[in-house]
């Protein structure tokens, strides 16, 4: 037997291939949309790809259960408390897939979803009485638990889930033998959480003296402990919930209908009907020229999670990138169910060379240079779109905090009479903020270069939620 994980660090996700020598069979456990690597990795190891297990109804990305049904055949197994719109195999508590040396036993572990489950990998070549690992999904994570309170599980409220929740971890998961690994499905970066680690794998009994809600508490202390202090989550999270309990096109379909070259003139066609305009250019080439409208979110980050949280699933997307970039603009954006890509600008910015009039650009700003025009008279706004939590832990004096995932809704909130510059923490999500308030129609926004870790390695004065510093 072989338990491989994968992990998928632009999503924070981790998924799980398990092989069997002696049956040639092999499963998959919470897949990303694009299959290719468990695909060639089971034929690698002469097997065939025969099952495959969605832990729960995952929000933060489109799962490749169907890709994996399409491709290789393979049966869909969900736990019994799910209601999908396709044929799957539902399993309860104790049910038990079994082939050559594998084993892989179900655990009923609501709380994160209703319908959660956590899976017990056996390797019988070793002991049909211990199990090797314990497949969490987002029940258990390193360092932390599933949040009980997205909104994926309608009508479901989050008190009821915290109270599964609560039963899951202290009648089920803590009472494995403490040398159980533990192999969640997802890490740090993750907002299905606020504590990941970024380790990805842990065992039980680490986990046991070292994370925080496993340690003795009374159910209340435990339900308030994991319902404060979440991360605000993004809109299509809900979506992808939903999207993942339906019959759907599989990525390979979706693409080969997106990945359409477009002139120019369908471009700003498409963009007067409605359409966004996605470039996946690297900031410092987006705003040095973009096509008017644009937005950027850079292929080089956490991109598809910061495309779900600006753009929407319903209106037409039209790619910009680079040349060669196309594929993989659209394919992450399929990772996370967003199949409404109308096609791509032909040639990219090159078939704006003689379209001067299209072009746009947005200033850079150092933190000194910034530093300098706040002590003039003609002091700029200065925004910051990181988290309140990473705002209260040190900010510039007087900077206006409007996190990222709330900027659209709130740009008529930043000053139009002087200009604006934008910061985060590094610079990725700055360039998105600049590209909304651009889009939105400010001509005076700029972009802090390196973000608030430039201001303060430049040893410029900072203040956190209570004091000044430097």
């Amino acid at each position: 037997m072989q338990l491989k994980q994968y992990y998928l660090a632009c999503l924070s996700h981790a998924s799980y291939l398990i092989t069997d020598e002696k049956t040639k069979t092999a499963a998959v456990v919470d897949p990303q949309r694009d299959i290719e690597q468990y695909v060639a990795d089971a034929q690698a190891a002469g097997c065939q790809i025969k099952h495959v297990f969605l832990t729960h109804f995952h929000a933060d990305f489109l799962a490749g259960h169907i890709e994996l049904r399409d491709q290789c055949g393979a049966t869909i197994y969900l736990g019994r408390r799910a209601e999908p719109e396709f044929k799957a195999h539902l399993l309860a508590e104790g049910d038990r897939i079994e082939f050559g040396d594998v084993r892989l036993e179900i655990l009923e572990t609501p709380g994160h979803t209703p319908e959660s489950i956590s899976i017990l990998v056996y390797d019988l070549g070793q002991s049909a009485e211990t199990p090797l690992a314990v497949l969490t999904g987002d029940t258990l994570f390193i360092g932390d638990v599933g949040r009980p309170d997205l909104l994926a599980s309608i009508g479901v409220t989050a008190d009821d889930l915290a109270d599964m929740l609560y039963d899951s971890l202290t009648n089920k998961l803590v009472k494995l033998p403490d040398e159980t690994l533990v192999y969640p499905a997802h890490g740090a970066g993750s907002l299905c959480g606020k504590h990941l680690s970024s380790e990805t794998v842990s065992t039980i009994g680490e986990q046991k003296k070292f994370n925080y809600a496993l340690q003795p508490m009374s159910r209340a202390d435990f339900k308030q402990l994991v319902t404060e202090e979440q991360p605000e989550a993004p809109d299509y999270f809900v979506y992808d919930a939903i999207l993942n309990r339906q019959e759907r096109l599989s990525l390979e379909a979706s693409m080969a209908q997106s990945l359409q070259a477009l002139s120019v003139e369908e471009v700003l066609r498409l963009q007067s009907q409605g359409a966004q305009l996605l470039d996946v250019r690297d900031a410092i080439d987006f705003e040095g020229a973009h096509l008017v409208g644009s937005i950027n979110v850079g292929i080089r980050g956490k991109y598809a999670q910061w495309c779900g949280t600006v753009l929407d699933h319903e209106h037409p997307i039209v790619i910009i990138a680079e040349s060669g970039q196309e594929a993989e603009a659209v394919m992450r954006l399929g990772r996370i169910g967003f199949d409404n890509v109308a096609g791509y600008l032909g040639d990219g910015m090159n078939a704006l060379r003689d379209r001067p009039e299209l072009v746009a650009k947005i200033e850079r700003v150092t933190a000194v240079a910034l530093a300098e025009q706040l002590a003039s008279d003609a002091a700029p706004t200065v925004l910051d779109v990181r988290s309140e939590k990473e705002w209260a832990a040190g900010h510039i004096a007087n900077s206006v905090n409007i996190p990222l995932i709330q900027l659209r809704d709130r740009t008529a909130e930043v000053d139009a009479n002087r200009p604006v510059v934008v910061h985060c923490e590094g610079g990725y999500r700055s360039a998105i903020g600049a590209s909304l308030l651009a889009q939105a129609g400010r001509d005076d926004v700029l972009d802090m270069v390196g973000g608030f870790k430039a201001w303060v390695t430049s040893k410029l004065p900072h203040e956190t939620a209570t004091q000044p510093v430097g």
